[in-house]
């Protein structure tokens, strides 16, 4: 009965599937790879990696965005365990789902394509495999929440940046357009932001001041507590 037991455990593997969101031309967008190897040879997937055995579960998530993004410091949390019996045809496995935000870049945006994965809008997707539609929703879910407690232009956007592109972020996020003066009113009544001398003029001859994130600001105001109230979902 014992032998039985441990047998059958030692089919079982541990995963992880990286939920990669980046923004983009006023879009968010989310990191797909086409698979090149059977079950599901052809379809779209989310990307990632057995667990090693020497390495954690975060380890693996990171190893798996280096290797597709170039990028090692950059914002990821877990999200959740997949453990459906069913979930996957090839094997008994589970997975542990990682969300993650970067900037997309020339440089990160060529790694990616060299490894023949994708950066689709979020609201064109094509289907994906197994369960990465549910991962996808319960991470879009997840980064709402996360907004209405914590500035997510600090890791989607460049570091210098206007009010209307951040605005469109969170249009993006929560898929619904904003009253433009409230959004401005309660985002510089936070204090967050530091408005620099520059201006982005690609979007008209008048142009729109950069801003910088004011992250001592940011920190003593996470740590009395806050909510933008405005992006509530």
């Amino acid at each position: 009965m014992e032998e039985s037991r441990y047998a059958v455990a030692s089919k079982l593997y541990v995963a992880v599937d990286c939920i990669i969101f980046g923004f983009d031309d006023g879009e968010l967008k989310l990191l797909v790879f086409n698979r090149q190897l059977e079950p599901l040879k052809g379809m779209w997937s989310l990307i990632g990696s057995f667990v090693l055995a020497n390495e954690s579960a975060e380890a693996a998530g990171k190893r798996v965005l280096q290797e597709f993004t170039g990028l090692d410091d950059i914002f990821m949390e877990e999200l959740k365990t997949y453990s459906e019996v069913e979930r996957d045809p090839g094997a008994r496995c589970i997975s542990i789902g990682q969300y993650a935000l970067i900037r997309l870049t020339e440089k990160n945006t060529n790694l990616a394509a060299q490894y023949g994965a994708k950066w689709f809008e979020v609201s064109k997707l094509p289907d994906l495999v197994l369960d990465h539609n549910i991962m996808v929703k319960d991470a879009l879910h997840r980064l709402r929440n996360v907004a209405q407690f914590y500035p997510i232009g600090l890791e989607l956007l460049p570091k210098k940046f206007t009010i209307p592109q951040l605005q469109r972020l969170y249009e993006e996020l929560f898929q619904k357009k904003m009253d433009t003066r409230n959004f401005r009113k309660k985002l510089l009544s936070l204090n967050i932001l530091i408005q620099l001398k520059e201006k982005d003029k690609s979007g008209s001859k008048k142009g729109a001041f950069l801003y910088e994130f004011d992250y001592t600001k940011y920190r003593k105001l996470k740590n009395k507590g806050f909510s933008f109230s405005l992006f509530k979902i």
